[in-house]
């Protein structure tokens, strides 16, 4: 038996997670824990709403919420009530016998497992500690059981056959293949929780991936003056298609508010992080200095990182973002270093125009103004200021001298002192 713990803050998300997987009849609710009545009688709300008075009783807590998946050896065909035993046997063990908890079988893989969804706040308020709780409770949890239980044994497995919680299985979103907001969710549930991200145009490097789009509207609308934020699906050319669906009628609430307080959250991150980035791409640059930006792409592609190329209609290159899948980091390329920019990269793979021509190209050629106001939040550590003064150009449309300077950066002229006799 493979046992696998995540913790996250959204017991909504987890929740309709598996009830979503029920309604699309890839799931059962077999099990409850702890509930005043029978599994039978209680509608999704009475389930839902055991675990938010639960909730309430120590809102401190931001991660409450246990998120577990059983798998077992697809040698194995366990009985249900064989599967109910082994859930509460191992919940015992991992010290949340005492927790109310639900458990659902998922038949839509080709080896049998369990997902169970519990709290980790007591009756009295007080908090079970996660810490570590994989090395410390369920190792030992799981040898045991799979002892008493006469399970296929874990030990031995190769890393590439466990088991992941991920909902998203099938890759990008294909519109009309899925229900839109059921799908848009399961995507939304895996980024904007695991992901780290510190502006809303390094969230959509991640989502753009999966398909999907988060959209403030135009910087007039009154969706944008009312802080509104909407959902898209994404065509193979990355335009939007079908009906938005807007933040707030999610059960999540990724909300413009909701993303805000990610942003201030995620502004530090970890140097080893960076570092392993940087690391990645110094590498692949190493061992042949000139290629292709697809090659590059390609290298670091097998280390776990994707990088988004964001070029204009005339396929000039104006922005790199790098997205760790393994730590779970967006980078902007400059927040990394200048050396990591969009510019120097092209230099260090041998592609770039000498300096203030190629840069001419890129703002003179940038496609529309939406897109520049989104990405010169990217660049904002590597601009220069002729690249700022074209970038405003651009955006009001004003005509200045090419040899404009700001006052601010002028030169003071040394007022002469003159001495009389």
């Amino acid at each position: 038996m493979v046992a696998i713990i995540k913790s996250t803050h959204s017991i909504r998300g987890v929740f309709y997670y598996n009830e979503n997987k029920v309604k699309a009849g890839v799931a059962e609710c077999i099990a409850v824990g702890n509930y005043p009545t029978d599994i039978h009688k209680m509608t999704d709300i009475m389930k839902l709403n055991r675990f938010i008075k639960r909730a309430e009783l120590n809102e401190n807590v931001k991660c409450n919420t246990l998120h577990i998946s059983l798998n077992f050896d697809p040698s194995e065909n366990h009985s249900k009530e064989k599967l109910i035993a082994i859930a509460d046997s191992y919940m015992k063990k991992i010290g949340f016998g005492e927790q109310p908890y639900l458990v659902y079988q998922h038949n839509d893989t080709k080896h049998q497992h369990l997902h169970v969804v519990s709290i980790n706040i007591e009756k009295d308020g007080k908090r079970i500690d996660l810490h570590n709780i994989g090395m410390r409770k369920s190792e030992p949890a799981r040898k045991e059981i799979e002892e008493y239980f006469g399970l296929v044994k874990a030990e031995g497995r190769k890393k590439n056959e466990e088991f992941s919680l991920d909902p998203i299985s099938v890759g990008s979103i294909q519109y009309g293949k899925i229900e839109s907001k059921k799908a848009i969710f399961n995507v939304l549930n895996m980024v904007v929780n695991n992901y780290k991200y510190d502006s809303l145009a390094e969230l959509n490097a991640v989502l753009k991936q999966y398909n999907v789009m988060a959209d403030r509207g135009s910087e007039n609308s009154r969706m944008f003056l009312a802080g509104g934020l909407v959902y898209h699906i994404l065509n193979s050319d990355g335009k939007p298609v079908g009906v938005p669906i807007k933040a707030s009628s999610f059960y999540t609430k990724p909300t413009l508010k909701f993303l805000e307080e990610k942003f201030k959250k995620n502004k530090v991150r970890s140097l080893s992080d960076k570092s392993k980035v940087k690391n990645a791409i110094d590498i692949a640059l190493l061992r042949k200095p000139t290629m292709p930006l697809t090659e590059l792409a390609k290298r670091l592609e097998k280390e776990g990182i994707s990088t988004v190329f964001r070029k204009s209609s005339e396929g000039f290159l104006y922005g790199i973002t790098y997205i760790d899948h393994t730590t779970k980091n967006v980078f902007n390329g400059s927040s990394l270093g200048k050396e990591y920019s969009a510019k120097a990269i092209e230099e260090r793979c041998g592609l770039k125009v000498a300096g203030e021509e190629k840069r001419n190209q890129i703002f003179e050629k940038l496609p529309s103004k939406e897109l520049l106001v989104e990405d010169l939040q990217y660049q904002k550590d590597s601009l220069t200021i002729p690249d700022l003064v074209k970038a405003l150009d651009i955006l009001m449309k004003a005509e200045y001298s090419s040899d404009y300077v700001p006052n601010q950066l002028k030169k003071k002229k040394k007022r002469k002192i003159y001495r009389g006799i």
